[in-house]
Order: C-alpha cells, then sequence, then structure tokens
C-alpha cells in the first residue's frame, strides 16, 4: 500500500500559514463529559494495574487515569489509548490526565512486544527489534491487548465507575493502528477476513496514524470502520527510521479511506510525528504546548460530538485554532 492522493471530501476547511496564537485560542474546552451542573473534575487517581493474560501467557500491565468524582451513581465514559512503539504505559500523560481532570478515565494499556524494550540492549541491534516488534504477530498481539485490558478493567472492582455505554479507542502511531483494527478495519488472510472488532467502541481517535501497507486499496481495509472518528496530524508528520518511510500525505489517506460516515480531520501546520508524544519539544518549542492545548480541546468536543450528540464545541474549535492549522475537515453522515 503507498497511498498519496490527499483527501478531497469536504464539508469544512481551513489553510492557514501562521503559527501565531492568541490568548484566547488556548484557553481549554469547555468540559462536556461530566453530568450537566456539576463542578469540574480536578482531581484524579493514577492506578497502575499488573495484569497478566493467561491464554496467551503474556503481561498485559496498564495504567489507568480515573476522575475522583467517580463513583456507582455517576459512571465516567472510558479512552483506551495504545501507544506507540517502543513507548510504555508511563507515556501520553498529557492526555490521560486531561481526560481524568474533565471527567473521563483513560487507561493506557502497554504492548510488551512492541514497548520500550526495542530500545534496551545492544544498540547494533535496534532497527532488526524494532522491525520484530512491527511484525503482523505482534500487531495481532496488540489488538488483543486492548480488548483483554478493557475485559479486565470491566470484570473488576472498578466497573462500576466506568459507563460501558461511553468507551472509545485511541492511540498514536502504532497504537492508531491497533485502535483502527479494533474499530473496525478488517484484512484479508487466506481467503478470508480477519476481523477484530470490538463491538463496544463507540468511537475512534487516531493520531498520526501510518497506512496498512502491503494490504493494497485502503479502502478495502478501513472502508469497514463505521463509528465516528477523529483523525489528528501536521504537515510535518514524517515517519523516518532506517528502511521505512512514512510521509505525512499517508496520514490523509488513511483518513479519507476510513469508513466512518461522522468522521474530523485536523491538521496542524509544522509539527512532528513526535509532537503528540509526551516530548516537551518535538515539532518546536513554541508549537509543542500550543498543538497539545488544541488537541486536548479536540478531544473533549469529538466526545462531546459523540457522546452527547452535541458538535457545537467541535464546530467551534478550528476557528478558535485557526492559526496553527494548515486543514480541517468534517464529514457527516
Amino acid at each position: 500500500m503507498n497511498p498519496r492522493a490527499p483527501a478531497t471530501t469536504t464539508s469544512a476547511r481551513l489553510r492557514r500559514r501562521t503559527l501565531l496564537v492568541g490568548t484566547a485560542a488556548l484557553l481549554a474546552a469547555p468540559a462536556l463529559l461530566r453530568p450537566r451542573g456539576a463542578a469540574a473534575s480536578t482531581g484524579f487517581e493514577t492506578l497502575d494495574l499488573d495484569w497478566i493474560d493467561p491464554r496467551r501467557e503474556r503481561p498485559v500491565p496498564a495504567r489507568l487515569y480515573l476522575p475522583q468524582a467517580a463513583a456507582p451513581d455517576a459512571p465516567v465514559p472510558l479512552v483506551v489509548f495504545s501507544h506507540g512503539i517502543g513507548s510504555t504505559r508511563e507515556r501520553y500523560r498529557w492526555i490521560g490526565q486531561h481526560l481524568a481532570q474533565q471527567g473521563c478515565a483513560c487507561l493506557h494499556p502497554q504492548h510488551v512486544g512492541s514497548d520500550r524494550q526495542v530500545w534496551t540492549g545492544n544498540p547494533l541491534s535496534v532497527v532488526s527489534r524494532l522491525w520484530g516488534a512491527a511484525q503482523e504477530s505482534e500487531a495481532l498481539a496488540r489488538v488483543t491487548d486492548v480488548r483483554f485490558a478493557l475485559d479486565t478493567l470491566l470484570a473488576g472492582e472498578l466497573a462500576s465507575r466506568l459507563d460501558e455505554r461511553r468507551i472509545v479507542l485511541a492511540g498514536h502511531s502504532y497504537g492508531a493502528n491497533t485502535t483502527l483494527l479494533a474499530a473496525g478495519a478488517v484484512v484479508q488472510r487466506e481467503g478470508r477476513a480477519l476481523a477484530l472488532r470490538d463491538e463496544r467502541a463507540r468511537a475512534a481517535i487516531v493520531l498520526s496514524a501510518p497506512p496498512f501497507y502491503g494490504e493494497g486499496d485502503p479502502r478495502r481495509i478501513l472502508g469497514s470502520v463505521e463509528v465516528p472518528s477523529l483523525h489528528v496530524t501536521a504537515t510535518e508528520d514524517v515517519i523516518r527510521i532506517p528502511g521505512y518511510y512514512s510521509g505525512a500525505e499517508d496520514r490523509l489517506a488513511v483518513y479519507e479511506a476510513t469508513g466512518s460516515p461522522r468522521k474530523w480531520l485536523a491538521m496542524f501546520e509544522g509539527g512532528s510525528h513526535s509532537i503528540f508524544t509526551d516530548r516537551p519539544t518535538a515539532g518546536g518549542v513554541t508549537l509543542n504546548p500550543q498543538v497539545k492545548e488544541a488537541t486536548k480541546a479536540l478531544l473533549l468536543a469529538f466526545l462531546a460530538a459523540v457522546f452527547e450528540g452535541d458538535e457545537t464545541a467541535i464546530r467551534a474549535w478550528p476557528q478558535r485554532f485557526s492559526a496553527l492549522l494548515s486543514r480541517f475537515e468534517a464529514v457527516a453522515g
């Protein structure tokens, strides 16, 4: 697969070049995830969960950010976040902590076959470890990790504090591929469809998704994603590792091929593939915190549209952050 065509279906589009942004544009979006009339949550619990999937004999450690206000009589939504290659459950804190502060739990499972271990050991072997982590067996294992983590959490003592009707899958880079597979993407193997969809997912948040290389027409893979999806990227969202290159146009091709009848694309001007990680200067010392603040607001606006059916915030978002944007699109089914 080598998509290069930019997305063309558009109901709203902005194209800007300046990186200047006013103070008003950096204000956080209204918290729309808590019960109406309730105060904003300022506290959250951080719980490290050390699970093992006995069927696969595979550890699935996870970190849960849980709003302190979460209670059985007011269960909160849940986002399950899949990390990029070489990362851990401790990373992407800026997402997990922000969502928990705004009344949404966030579960970060760690994928042990493609986590920080790829960076440890003989430095001369790091490329082979990266390629090993990208093999199909690990890609499928990651999806099973997400399902197992969700199964285990919802069967445990914290289940009553979580709303099983409001679950969203999310991920960055490799984790975005994991998210799309769990959200309904289908690949063909030995003449049959390999479907991995988790029916509990109400929506998908896709940050910097690489393409599914070697799979032919991306629409055959991604057209079966039917849940609302949010795609976030940047014009310099480029992946470069030895033997592998993926340009920002690949993120657009993934968005265009995704079959969600309701989907949104936000493309920031500049940036980098790592700007959505916890690295504070990736993509630019000034731009990095601005993009993160804008993305935080966008995540809340998207969740309000999905959970509340209220698109007020997501419609206003591109104007609020227009100085940072190269492109914004919305498709409503």
